[in-house]
């Protein structure tokens, strides 16, 4: 019972759940140096839908101004309207549903109307249809020259709560557009992607009497058991080489960090601290890690190497910073910035070094919750709680674009990608 008590507890602290309303910084990048363009879609039968998705590629790259409103003209003439003719470039498409979802793409240069870039995309799942959208986006940001956004054609990973102790685990496009359930039938807690191609995750299992870490292939299907431990067990980072894993586990009722080495299944205790230490994140090459503790009586921000016990505080204000996530040295994390009791709460997000140095805040009013970095630190991913309600929410560094998509049904657990 203690070992569950201590598990309820973690799992509080972990997934705090306030609610507020939530608005982004709206500085944006000087609008010279984003291209302005225009989507025409040829289909036979246009798609709403289907446009808004390229809309939101376009927009969350940092890289272009789009024009909002929904053309649609003839794909394959070169002939544009004046109104057009007035963007850097135009991007004409058709899409289809049938059989497959399939998309031809063509890149005009408005001025002269010639072409600069032309490609097909197909997948044989209609339901993948978004993931054409985000190909296509991706390839063409690309062919223009500007930085590489491949991070929209990446899965998303997400735990939702279904019923009292029962859960799914699903896979989703960034917009959210695309879902499908691989998971489903028990509790079953904190995916985390185990490689970077996402070929597979790991999640913890509590179907039976001691928490699991299991490793679950998502095209073959194949599964494997990776460690049981009493109390409490996620695996909340990966090494970039996959062989080392940080885990959170309490088999003695305190919850500690632990690396734990794939190859030979031999696990080494990071934190000795008589009191709470979760949600080890790698950092600085992978030498040290950042985490959250409660060693000052409320939940904040620590760093410690790997390799001894020397430990540093890295956030100096705010009164519960329960949330982090690491990229090379940089760190986000999410910080209470008020202190009702029984009321809503605010929580904003801060991005800081490794060091503690350069901190900005990303959001300024409401409730922001799970900052996830992209691979490649360009874009922060967050859940937004408002009213009943939450979002999946993302902030360019960069450009400091920001994107909400509702999530629909019930409450996310954990998310990563």
């Amino acid at each position: 019972m203690k070992h569950f008590v201590a598990f309820l507890l973690m799992l509080h602290l972990i997934i705090s759940n306030v609610f507020g309303v939530d608005a982004t910084l709206k500085i944006e990048k000087d609008v010279e140096q984003r291209a302005r363009v225009a989507l025409v879609d040829g289909s036979t039968v246009p798609n709403d839908k289907f446009f808004d998705i390229l809309q939101s590629d376009l927009k969350v790259s940092g890289h272009y101004l789009a024009d909002a409103t929904h053309h649609q003209d003839d794909f394959a003439s070169n002939a544009l309207s004046p109104e057009l003719r007035t963007k850097e470039y135009v991007i004409k498409y058709t899409f289809s549903s049938e059989n497959g979802a399939k998309l031809f793409v063509r890149v005009l240069k408005g001025s002269e109307g010639t072409e600069v870039f032309k490609k097909n995309y197909a997948l044989p799942a209609a339901e993948k249809a978004p993931f054409l959208a985000h190909k296509a986006i991706s390839d063409i940001n690309n062919a223009m020259g500007y930085p590489d956004i491949s991070w929209i054609n990446r899965y998303i990973l997400f735990s939702r709560y279904t019923t009292a102790a029962h859960s799914e685990i699903l896979l989703a496009d960034y917009t959210l557009n695309y879902q499908k359930v691989i998971i489903r039938g028990g509790l079953n807690l904190f995916p985390k992607w185990a490689d970077e191609n996402q070929r597979s995750f790991y999640y913890t299992s509590y179907a039976g009497l001691t928490p699991t870490l299991y490793k679950l292939d998502i095209y073959s299907g194949s599964r494997q058991k990776i460690v049981s431990s009493e109390g409490m067990l996620v695996c909340s980072d990966v090494s970039k080489s996959g062989d080392r894993l940080l885990l959170t586990m309490a088999p003695n009722g305190q919850a500690d960090i632990y690396e734990y080495n794939v190859g030979s299944g031999s696990k080494t205790r990071i934190t000795t601290f008589n009191g709470i230490d979760v949600n080890g994140k790698y950092v600085d090459d992978e030498n040290s890690m950042v985490f959250v503790s409660n060693r000052l009586g409320y939940a904040n921000i620590f760093k410690q190497s790997l390799h001894s016990q020397a430990v540093m505080q890295v956030v100096y204000h705010g009164r519960n910073n329960n949330a982090c996530d690491a990229n090379g040295n940089q760190i986000v994390y999410s910080s209470r910035e008020s202190s009702n009791t029984f009321g809503k709460n605010t929580f904003n997000l801060y991005l800081t070094s490794s060091s503690g140095s350069d901190t900005r805040p990303l959001t300024t009013t409401g409730t922001n919750q799970f900052p996830r970095f992209s691979p490649d630190g360009s874009v922060v991913m967050y859940i937004k709680h408002s009213g009943g309600g939450s979002s999946l929410g993302y902030i360019n560094l960069e450009s400091h674009q920001s994107l909400l998509f509702p999530i629909r049904g019930s409450k996310v657990q954990s998310i990563d990608w």
